[in-house]
């Protein structure tokens, strides 16, 4: 079924404009409210957002369509994601909400939703609400005598920051790294440098004065270069940069280099694995991440599953065949023994333990493998037609004959932007540039002949 809604990561677009309207985000509150109503207790939800302007909008009509549905309504500002599916378990809650667009600029906004574990909502569940959005949700209303009820929530940056320093052994310090942190002027502009603090790093903090324009604008996980300029020129040992609901990171040595999902899943997973604590004999990724991790887990033997993009089909292979270390090339890490999505404070926090222990440069410690050269390209479409065509498909297939078994070729529509995104892998440089040129220009030709 074509879901009008949901996409890859909750419900997500441009802000006051379909589906992203006030009107949309209080019918969300109305029918998931419905949905997850089980017995006669009060019923509650928590609710957080990033930094965003539109964020107020869509708040208030998450607790409209809420109360209306006769949900409690705890009310936690500015906070990372991770820190809403943390929350949910930790203050009994039926569901919890995050207002965000994670990566995406200012305009956009979105809405994730999970349910009473801590985990996103599963497509069945997804599907049962989105089916209630274009019904009646009024019938399901409460009385006016169970409406719901809505407060702010203090102390739940607290909160969060002893749950993620707790992550850490007791004994484990991080006095003597100088460490920068890049927060996107986002969710966890405080949580974030004051974590780190704790712990006894010293913090240098960039893009942590948030307007609700200037979320993951040119800072950020997605644009980690002011982040490397900085670290050269305080001379910090390592960068940490976050994205907009502070759910993914990627990290920068003390030389300037990027440290992405793959090398971090890469560097977890062999610490994990000679300290006897990975669990499921390999690690959770998706069609994205590069050939070079595969081959380094292999080496380990190790191996790498690989899921659909979004971190949520990430964790729910995890879930079913009992792995604890998975994520994404973007930097979505999801370690299970400590969270249910992606933590990108928790996750650096792993990383900067094993600089640690072994007492030695971020660039001899996260440069786990040298990755196979890949080249990703965005065709911004109006929907997913041009892969339809019969030129697009006839390169698409040239394009895998000319890869063959030594190289990758993934194609695929994203799930929260209008884009066709090509991916090409291989050894071979030259000829991994040639393919996806190829079908870049088919897909463009398609477009236009549309």
């Amino acid at each position: 079924m074509t879901r009008r809604y949901f996409g890859t990561d909750g419900i997500r677009g441009r802000a006051n404009r379909f589906p992203m309207t006030a009107e949309v985000a209080m019918k969300v509150g109305m029918a998931a409210g419905r949905a997850f109503q089980n017995g006669s207790h009060r019923h509650r939800v928590v609710l957080g957002k990033d930094t965003r302007l539109s964020g107020y909008m869509i708040e208030n009509a998450l607790v409209s369509g809420f109360c209306a549905a006769g949900m409690d309504v705890f009310l936690l500002g500015p906070i990372p994601t991770p820190a809403v599916a943390m929350l949910v378990r930790s203050l009994r809650a039926d569901i919890g909400v995050m207002i965000s667009a994670s990566h995406n600029p200012f305009e956009d906004n979105g809405i994730k939703l999970f349910g009473p574990d801590g985990y996103k909502l599963s497509d069945k569940i997804e599907g049962r609400i989105e089916a209630m959005l274009d019904k009646e949700v009024e019938i399901a209303l409460a009385d006016a005598d169970s409406l719901g009820r809505a407060k702010r929530v203090d102390g739940v940056h607290d909160r969060y920051i002893e749950f993620a320093k707790r992550t850490l052994p007791r004994s484990m310090s991080l006095a003597g790294l100088r460490i920068v942190v890049d927060c996107a002027n986002g969710a966890a502009y405080k949580v974030a440098p004051a974590a780190l603090w704790e712990l006894g790093a010293e913090v240098v903090t960039i893009h942590n004065e948030p307007n609700g324009l200037n979320i993951n604008l040119d800072c950020g996980s997605t644009h980690p270069a002011s982040l490397a300029k900085k670290v050269h020129e305080v001379r910090a040992d390592i960068g940490i940069a976050l994205d907009g609901d502070a759910d993914r990171v990627v990290m920068v040595d003390e030389n300037g280099n990027v440290i992405d999902g793959d090398q971090i899943m890469a560097l977890i997973a062999q610490s994990w694995h000679e300290s006897g604590r990975l669990a499921g004999g390999g690690v959770v990724a998706t069609v994205m991440s590069n050939l070079g991790l595969e081959r380094f887990l292999g080496d380990l033997g190790l191996a790498l599953h690989r899921t659909k993009v979004g971190d949520r089909y990430v964790v729910e292979h995890m879930r079913a065949h009992g792995m604890n270390v998975g994520g994404e090339q973007s930097g979505h890490m999801v370690l299970s023994d400590f969270s249910t999505t992606g933590d990108g404070l928790v996750s650096a926090l792993q990383v900067l333990a094993c600089i640690k222990r072994q007492n030695k440069p971020a660039s001899a410690v996260c440069r786990k493998f040298e990755p196979v050269p890949q080249v990703l390209e965005n065709v911004r479409v109006s929907g997913d037609q041009p892969l339809e065509s019969a030129p697009v498909k006839e390169a698409i297939e040239e394009g895998r004959a000319r890869l063959g078994d030594h190289g990758r070729l993934v194609i695929r529509p994203s799930g929260t932007e209008p884009l066709i995104r090509v991916m090409a892998e291989a050894d071979d440089i030259a000829l991994v540039r040639a393919v996806v040129k190829d079908i870049v220009g088919a897909i463009a030709g398609a477009k236009t002949a549309a």
